[in-house]
């Protein structure tokens, strides 16, 4: 393998109202790629995270509001984090690492190392296009290491505030895909302003913006969920930029990719 900076460029997201730019990287000759898929796995496999609000799909999502009983006052929001990766606080999560590895009975010489890992993979945060680009905040982006550190200061900052903010707003629902929060509150006793206020205080970089319910529906992940008296009704959702379409049969690319299109379909109707 020929070390080389990993590559940047930029994909308009076109279904946004601002259109505004999703960067797409290539890291895969970047020094450190190995580096950070090896630190991934030894975490995983030495101080696992509880992932207590975290669902890993949209099934996970319908077993969670399955059996939410809904009053009339009860209000449906999701809440997104603005530029996750470029704004996670990467000195404050390498202390809450030191402090998981330490309640994990690491030995001090297997903490040195890892943490010798932490730096040298968030120091690697420099891309190509044309020149060298320098990100010089967060995480770099499209490290294999990069959702893993990001979950690492994610759930340290649910289990530090969720507790007395679900008691405040009186919070009967709370689950988090990534950097998409789904909540649902009682409306007679908070109200969406000051949801928000509360989540965007913690840290001035890490940032919420809301979307609520629009004649009872709201969208989230491929879910829409339509509001009822008392219960919650799901629907497949499709962007309004959705093409129906799937890889060819006969095209060229790899048949794991053909058969993952497949996949991804027959699960969305299983959900």
């Amino acid at each position: 393998m020929n070390p080389s900076a990993s590559s940047i460029k930029g994909l308009i997201k076109i279904h946004k109202p601002d259109q505004s730019i999703r960067p797409v990287v290539n890291c895969r000759n970047a020094l450190a790629y190995r580096l950070s898929k090896l630190f991934t796995e030894k975490i995983h496999c030495l101080a696992p995270l509880p992932n207590a609000f975290n669902i890993k799909n949209t099934h996970d999502l319908l077993l969670n509001i399955k059996d939410t009983l809904l009053l009339p006052h009860h209000s449906l929001i999701s809440l997104g984090i603005t530029n996750l990766y470029s704004n996670i606080l990467v000195p404050k999560t390498k202390r809450i690492l030191t402090n998981l590895l330490e309640h994990e009975l690491i030995t001090p010489q297997t903490q040195q190392e890892i943490l010798k890992w932490y730096d040298v993979i968030k120091g690697l945060n420099y891309f190509t296009h044309d020149d060298i680009i320098m990100q010089y905040d967060g995480l770099a982006m499209g490290a294999p290491s990069c959702g893993l550190i990001a979950e690492i200061f994610l759930q340290h900052t649910e289990h530090t505030h969720i507790p007395h903010l679900a008691h405040k707003h009186k919070t009967i629902n709370y689950c988090r895909y990534v950097d998409d929060v789904f909540l649902i509150f009682d409306s007679t006793h908070t109200s969406i302003h000051e949801i928000l206020k509360d989540f965007n205080d913690p840290h001035h970089k890490l940032q919420f913006t809301a979307e609520t319910k629009k004649d009872n529906i709201l969208n989230y992940l491929e879910i829409t969920m339509h509001r009822n008296s008392t219960t919650i009704k799901t629907s497949i959702y499709r962007k309004p930029t959705f093409t129906d379409t799937i890889i060819p049969y006969t095209s060229n690319h790899p048949a794991q990719h053909k058969h993952a299109a497949v996949g991804f379909l027959c699960n969305r109707l299983d959900s």
